[in-house]
């Protein structure tokens, strides 16, 4: 029997840590959370400090007898959770249930390898308890207005409906960019570029009118840019400036949470959800040939840029015998750590840099290989000296009009070897180089190119931006974005178009109401002032008693006020029922958006609202319409179930 029991949150890591451990250890998944506030109740005693009530989550009882058995027999008990707030919640109620005292150990793995296992359990810690009383904090904040707001929004707008802390105020910043975008008149504006080129050499470049009389112009039409054309073919065109600089381009910090997530949209076109799910896969551990299943790499959630000092040396010996030294920096790359970032945690990098990429390629999923290369990559270019450019600005006259050219080459390519920086980044860095120029040489004029354009809207919101939006802006932590998207898609509060995220009528009336009752909730920089708040409870520096009192007095002041005073939303449609007469009007259900009858339940007709798309099936003459299901919005046949055809995307939805 064994002696050592160790838990841990799933199977893959537990057989995992099983397989480095040995026999003479039982290793017990808890599958994540096994007790939590009761689902069906508030579970929050308000007038009593915000009491508490957790109960052992639905189908866990049978895990947490497991738990309790193995305990029994054994002389130690590892709580091996993963090293954040939520892994020091879930060890700490096992802990409490099992009223364990001298005989537990915290285990903080920052990753699943053989040595970082071996030297976590010769070294183990206590919980921290202002960990958990963060995690207990917000979850409380996002009870109380989970389970206020969203009967609100019930009453008032549709069953079915949620609201929360953060997800609300990201759902707002979506509506309101709709709006910009709605609102948005373009304008019309000119631009003229000269094609021009050496008397001996007939090198051609192209230069931008950057001044006119030394000032910034504007051509609003065609009439005053032909004017303007007219007047400068009547000039000379002279170089009367050269400036040639050497540039530096900086290797970018190694991934934390939100940067992976941006950057696997990006360059990979993953969804949130998708990177962290994949990730999760390589830190938990992969199974490499006949080597014993470890983990690829450190803990993907986290918003710490720092390294363990001795694997930033490592990288250095592995970049000068894998690259040359001279990619190697005289002393290592650091990286700004935010202030709200937790000490102990490490940046996102690989665990072993002899797992190359294309090493183990045959042994991981493509989606494992992809996430797995992005990651290894970025590590390792961050690590590595800066690119290097010369870059050249020409200022060029022609008479009272300025124009301006630069370009730049590549001199040397540094950490640009293993990692591109931007995703829209050519392989050619040269692709912008100009001849070579001197002050006061007289160029050729091949042709002038007016260009039309108009003033574009601002761009809708993408998994990246929005998450770069969230970060910047203070609103939630890394780790929540990827369920924070998952439900406004889920809800049918936004759709994704071509990879933008679109506010539904139905997102925009949810915003709208909450906009209008709850500023407080709904207010970006109260939000991010309360996350703040929140990581001091961490620090141990604040009360979360008095965090929660803050914040949820007034908030109950709105709520008693808008039950009261705010009328119920009906949002109508050009369509009369064809049974009554009277005005349809929109309504969502368990299955998505529909039209229903006004005069119900008095009249009883409804119907599918479809997307004017023709069933693809052959043979079939239906419609295809909007449907939700757990996984989110998808189309399907007006006939059904005669037609059992679906698709998850339209012509023009993705």
């Amino acid at each position: 029997m064994s002696k050592t029991l160790v838990i841990v949150e799933s199977p893959t890591k537990a057989k995992t840590i099983q397989g480095i451990l040995g026999k003479d250890v039982k290793t017990i998944p808890s599958m994540g959370h096994i007790i939590d506030l009761p689902q069906k109740q508030i579970g929050i005693d308000i007038e009593k400090d915000f009491k508490p009530t957790y109960t052992v989550l639905k189908g866990r009882a049978k895990v947490l007898q497991q738990i309790k058995k193995a305990a029994k027999t054994a002389d130690k008990i590892y709580l091996a959770t993963d090293p954040d707030r939520e892994g020091e919640a879930i060890g700490w109620h096992i802990k409490e249930k099992l009223k364990l005292k001298k005989q537990y150990f915290r285990v903080i793995l920052h990753e699943i390898t053989k040595p970082s296992i071996k030297e976590a359990f010769a070294n183990p810690e206590e919980l921290d308890i202002n960990k958990v009383k963060a995690q207990q904090a917000r979850r409380i904040l996002d009870r109380l207005v989970g389970y206020f707001l969203s009967p609100f929004l019930w009453r008032k707008i549709a069953r079915g409906l949620s609201a929360g802390r953060v997800q609300s105020v990201a759902l707002r910043l979506i509506v309101e960019r709709e709006r910009k975008i709605a609102e948005f008149k373009p304008e019309e504006y000119w631009q003229i570029e000269a094609q021009l080129n050496k008397k001996k050499s007939k090198e051609t470049f192209t230069a931008k009118l950057n001044k006119i009389n030394g000032e910034d112009y504007k051509l609003k039409n065609e009439s005053q840019t032909n004017k303007i054309l007219e007047d400068i073919e009547k000039n000379t065109f002279k170089v009367v400036r050269v400036v040639n600089k050497q540039k530096k381009r900086y290797a970018p910090a190694p991934f934390i949470t939100s940067s992976l997530q941006q950057e696997a949209f990006n360059k990979l076109r993953f969804i949130a959800k998708r990177t962290m799910m994949i990730a999760q896969q390589l830190y938990e551990g992969i199974e490499i040939g006949k080597e014993a299943q470890a983990g690829l790499i450190t803990y993907m959630r986290t918003d710490s840029t720092r390294v363990y000092q001795p694997f930033i040396e490592h990288a250095r010996g592995f970049i000068a015998n894998n690259f040359g030294k001279e990619y190697v920096p005289e002393k290592p790359n650091y990286f700004k750590v935010k202030k709200s970032a937790q000490g102990a945690h490490e940046a996102i990098r690989p665990t072993s840099l002899e797992k190359t990429p294309e090493s183990i390629k045959q042994f991981l999923t493509q989606d494992q290989f992809k996430l797995y290369q992005l990651i290894y990559n970025r590590f390792l270019a961050s690590q590595m000296n800066p690119a290097k450019f010369n870059a050249t600005s020409v200022a060029i006259n022609a008479g009272p009009y300025e124009f301006s050219a630069s370009g730049q080459t590549l001199l040397f390519d540094g950490f640009l070897k293993l990692y591109k920086v931007d995703s829209e980044e050519k392989e050619d860095d040269d692709k912008s180089k100009l001849p070579e120029l001197k002050e006061e040489e007289i160029l050729d004029l091949d042709k002038l190119i007016p260009q039309q354009s108009f003033t574009k809207p601002p761009a809708r919101f993408s998994e990246s931006s929005l998450i770069k939006t969230l970060e910047e802006l203070g609103v939630g932590r890394p780790s929540t974005y990827a369920p924070i998207i998952q439900t406004l898609v889920f809800r049918n509060y936004v759709h994704r178009l071509k990879g933008y995220f679109e506010a539904t009528q139905l997102g925009i009336k949810v915003s709208d109401m909450l906009v209008d009752n709850f500023p407080k909730v709904m207010d970006v920089k109260f939000t991010a002032n309360l996350e703040e708040e929140l990581d001091q409870v961490e620090e141990g520096t604040i009360d979360y008693i008095k965090v929660l009192n803050d914040f949820y007095r007034p908030f109950k002041e709105n709520l008693d006020y808008a039950k009261e005073h705010v009328k119920k939303e009906v949002i109508t449609a050009d369509e009369n029922c064809p049974e009554c007469g009277s005005v349809l009007v929109y309504k969502w259900g368990r299955r998505g958006r529909f039209l229903s009858c006004s005069k119900f339940p008095t009249c009883k007709f409804s119907k599918s609202i479809t997307t004017k798309v023709k069933c693809p099936s052959e043979g079939c003459d239906g419609e295809l319409v909007e449907r939700r299901s757990r996984r989110g919005v998808f189309y399907g046949c007006s006939k059904f179930p005669k037609c059992r055809y679906i698709t998850d995307k339209l012509p023009q939805v993705e």
